[in-house]
């Protein structure tokens, strides 16, 4: 039976997570936003006579009480520790020497630890937040002292219960795996759990008195708040309202980057018009990929789920569980269909393998239509590092399939995303400045590109109209990041109408 008209929106929902300042906001409605980040950026860039040394932020006596709760772990390498603090660390310049020393980057010293301790999730559900400037930790942290006994308190005297069991989170970090990071020298590699700490405390204190001298009084953690309202306490929410709301009209929604929160708040939010298919296997990075099936077209009964085929003809190549949701289901009229919800590795390097197993799955039960949601994340040029749009296109295109963009030319144009880390991060080599996240000539650090795609079978269907949404509201404004306070994905909504073949089409292309 030929398929009939079909309306299909693809998002991936995923943005900030663990730290609300890491991008830049599009918009912000506060202009006190605008003068922390500024004043941040320009703090760390060219700090001059604030380039003071670390002993003067993160004291001696703070090393002191560090290193005596540091001993009633019984780790090895305090000493050690100790030495590099006395001989190193406390000598260095808080900026020039500390924040943007790329080997302390490159050897993980403050983004491995960060990454550890910054939300730990609980056995029973929800986050606890390391007190430091970039976590969602919602504590007072007004001035150096108040923070620091934060932040022993969370590091070593309030254990947390995880999967593995009750552990303190000074008791989750591991040592830096010299094979790994070959930066890493043998003598830090012996040593690298306290070093680590050490590290780690010096980050936070220095971030911390950065953005209490450009805005003093905790002023910054008011706005802080109210990004983590908008981007994350209320997030999960504020996704399903933009679907229910702004495309009530999907007769399918391909969603990725779902975390397990998200799934079973949709399941109930949903319940009635669209039943929620979820991966067999969930990603372990709260990463998976969704499809959202109206009740009125698609028989859910007859949903057969495929992916575990797709996925073991993918060898080596970076999809992880979760990633990809492929099912073959009948629509309410006898047509027969064969979707599919992918989400694609950071460089999109793996897009194009799922492609072809996508389609040669498709290929082996004839008769059902291709209809699949990608966060393919594609770029706008590709290297060897990174998969290209036009090199997608000509692939899909060799294939038989067509997308939501009519061209490769009109499609290239198309980003889909448009973000920029900022100075209030573990890894300033990734940091852009804030005259840089609009220039043409914008490095390959601000993510500006063509990702999201609608794929579909040329034969059996054309376009009759492509939107994409940065707002919430079926609106796409150019020029601006996002997430935003009001849209909380750092990926546009892209919507699609398409025509059975045969039946008039406009393809009209819109970005609102």
């Amino acid at each position: 039976m030929a398929p009939k008209r079909l309306t299909a929106v693809t998002w991936n929902i995923a943005a900030i997570n663990n730290n609300p300042f890491e991008y830049w906001l599009g918009k912000h409605p506060d202009p006190m936003y605008e003068r922390l980040m500024s004043g941040v950026e320009q703090f760390i860039s060219a700090p001059g006579e604030k380039d003071v040394a670390v002993s003067s932020i993160f004291s001696e006596a703070m090393w002191c009480e560090l290193k005596q709760v540091m001993l009633t772990q019984s780790w090895a390498g305090i000493e050690g520790t100790e030495q590099r603090w006395r001989s190193d660390f406390s000598r260095r310049r808080i900026i020039s020497e500390f924040l943007c020393d790329r080997s302390i980057g490159d050897k993980r010293l403050t983004s491995l630890p960060d990454r550890v301790t910054n939300s730990i999730s609980v056995a029973a559900g929800g986050v606890v937040n390391r007190p430091t400037v970039v976590s969602n930790f919602s504590g007072e942290m007004k001035n150096l002292s108040s923070w620091w006994a934060a932040w022993k308190r969370f590091m070593f005297e309030e254990p947390v219960q995880v999967k593995e069991g009750k552990k303190l989170p000074c008791e989750l970090l591991f040592k830096i795996n010299r094979a790994k990071y070959p930066e890493v020298t043998e003598e830090e590699e012996a040593i690298s759990i306290p070093l680590q700490l050490l590290a780690l405390a010096i980050f936070d204190a220095i971030l911390l008195h950065v953005v209490d001298s450009v805005m003093p009084g905790g002023a910054w953690q008011e706005l802080k708040l109210g990004i983590v309202s908008a981007l994350l306490a209320t997030k999960r929410e504020r996704t399903a309202e933009i679907l229910a709301t702004q495309y009530a009209d999907a007769d399918v929604c391909f969603v990725q980057e779902a975390d397990l929160a998200f799934i079973t708040f949709a399941e109930a939010r949903f319940k009635g018009k669209y039943t929620v298919l979820r991966p067999h296997v969930l990603s372990k990075a709260q990463q998976n990929s969704l499809i959202l099936l109206r009740n009125d077209v698609f028989d859910a009964s007859s949903v057969v789920d495929c992916s575990a085929d797709a996925m073991s003809t993918l060898g080596d190549q970076p999809v992880s569980d979760g990633d990809l949701l492929a099912v073959r289901v009948d629509g309410v009229d006898g047509t027969k269909y064969f979707l599919a919800s992918f989400h694609g590795d950071t460089n999109g390097l793996a897009s194009p393998k799922v492609l072809e197993a996508l389609h040669l799955l498709c290929a082996s039960t004839p008769g059902r239509t291709p209809l699949w949601g990608m966060d393919a994340n594609t770029h706008k040029v590709g290297s060897k590092k990174a998969q290209g749009f036009d090199e997608f296109v000509a692939l899909f295109t060799q294939l038989g399939y067509a997308s939501c963009w009519a061209t490769s030319a009109t499609g290239a144009t198309n980003h889909t995303t448009f973000n920029a880390r900022t100075y209030l991060q573990a890894q300033l080599q990734k940091a852009v400045r804030s005259a840089d996240v609009h220039s043409a000539s914008s490095s390959a650090a601000v993510d500006k590109n063509p990702k999201d795609f609608v794929l579909f079978d040329c034969a059996a269907f054309s376009i009759e109209e492509t939107l994409k949404d940065n707002t919430g509201c079926r609106e796409f404004i150019d020029n601006i990041c996002f997430p935003t306070l009001d849209f909380p994905s750092d990926h546009a909504v892209v919507k699609t109408v398409l025509l059975p073949r045969g039946s008039q089409a406009h393809g009209q292309q819109t970005q609102s």
